[in-house]
């Protein structure tokens, strides 16, 4: 049996070429001894490695697996493999999504984590706002065709009336030590704590207390990542050894104190959450809304002096930090589907480059997690990838320009996925 890979519906024709010659090259491969083997040919490669792109690479996926990835000539082909024509393509590394918010409601969740899937996302994390039983049975058991998700839980703030009652409220370091070893019992994948006062409404959560919650949770074997706000306060938990900011500083830009302070734990990882740039951007790559949808988003844009000042500040902040060589991952917040690529655009207007940029939202994001199997493209690695119609490395916003993506090994059907996400008829 040869398994051919999936092709989105807009190139129908090509499909139809692709499944002949694979099913033909693949025969001429001789005994069935790779029979549940697939190997990819011709593609751009770019691993999420430092290592720069492989031109006319060839990778190899046994189930879910990559089991060899190398420029074409150095790999051994299985016999009886079957083998995939990707030339004139660029494949990617799914993206890793360290900061989102999902839905408590089992249906909705699950089409949350496929439609996040349709833009490249492989693995996500529910960060601070999850209760109940369901997220941790979809982290455990992810829908074949979504990304996997990885939750925080109930998030540590002070008390905060009139937000989310969801995470731990509290006030005294014992409640804060308590609320961690609680979230650890029952397994989640990291601790989150807000550093915030919320213009000016609430005590933040105070420097004994996540103090308190940063100390046990590596007792417990856990990271800790904070929402922060302030110049100040990011001082404040480098001190106290927080291991992530979910946020980029936003109140002023980063002086020489912090970058010190950053340098002596260089494995601090920043996850930008830029804000909107304020400047009318391309939507119309946009296609899981109907047609009006996307036509009130567009429209409904304009230019916002204050938000680009806003955006300045952290786009100047990201900047020195990453010219630093401080640690830089990826997240978008909320859970927007394809925010994803309006955040890679976004960092690369603060001036790093499209290859920092994969590598932050595949490899970095997934090292943070402890996640030694996605994120890159190499051998023992999960076969989580996105192959793109055209170069990201030549301009970042050709990560929009999704051929295929692949999850677990497998091909989703994004054809059928935006018909549903559209509220059309299934075709």
């Amino acid at each position: 049996m040869f398994r051919v890979a999936h092709t989105s519906g807009h190139n129908a024709a090509r499909a139809v070429a692709l499944a002949l010659s694979t099913t033909l090259l693949a025969a001429c491969g001789g005994s069935d001894a790779g029979a549940n083997v697939t190997v990819y040919e011709g593609a751009r490669l770019v691993t999420g490695s430092e290592i720069g792109p492989i031109e006319d690479a060839v990778f190899v996926v046994e189930n879910d697996r990559f089991t060899a990835v190398g420029p074409a000539g150095s790999i051994e082909v299985p016999s009886g493999a079957t083998r995939v024509d990707l030339s004139g393509k660029t494949v990617i590394p799914a993206f890793v999504n360290a900061h989102i918010h999902l839905s408590l409601d089992r249906a909705e969740r699950a089409d949350q984590l496929r439609h996040m899937a349709y833009y490249g996302a492989g693995t996500v994390v529910s960060m601070g706002h999850d209760e109940g039983v369901v997220p941790f049975e979809l982290r455990d058991d992810p829908p074949s065709d979504g990304a996997r998700s990885l939750i925080a839980g109930r998030g540590i703030t002070a008390p905060e009336p009139g937000r989310s009652e969801v995470p731990y409220w509290v006030t005294t370091e014992e409640e804060a030590r308590s609320a961690v070893r609680e979230q650890a019992e029952q397994n989640v994948d990291l601790i989150k704590i807000w550093v915030d006062d919320r213009n000016g409404q609430y005590e933040k959560l105070s420097e004994p207390l996540y103090s308190a919650v940063i100390d046990e949770a590596h007792e417990q074997g856990l990271k800790v990542a904070a929402h922060i706000f302030a110049l100040e306060d990011a001082k404040g938990l480098l001190r106290a050894g927080i291991d992530a900011f979910a946020h980029g500083i936003r109140d002023q830009e980063v002086d020489d104190e912090l970058m010190e302070l950053w340098a002596e734990r260089p494995n601090v990882v920043l996850i930008p959450n830029l804000p909107n740039p304020g400047v009318v951007v391309d939507l119309s790559w946009i296609s899981t809304v109907s047609a009006s949808e996307l036509l009130e988003m567009e429209t409904s844009q304009r230019p916002r002096p204050e938000a680009q000042a806003a955006f300045d500040i952290q786009a100047h902040n990201l900047s020195r930090l990453n010219e630093a060589g401080m640690r830089i991952g990826f997240g978008t917040d909320g859970s927007t589907p394809w925010a994803v690529h309006l955040e890679l655009e976004d960092m690369v207007r603060t001036g790093m480059t499209p290859a920092e940029v994969i590598v932050a939202a595949t490899r970095n994001s997934a090292q943070l997690m402890d996640l030694n199997d996605v994120g890159v493209v190499a051998p023992g690695y999960v076969a989580d990838f996105v192959v793109l119609d055209a170069n990201p490395l030549q301009d970042i916003t050709n990560t929009r320009s999704i051929f295929d993506v692949y999850l677990r090994g497998a091909p989703i059907d994004r054809t059928s996925m935006m018909s549903l996400f559209r509220g059309e008829p299934m075709q």
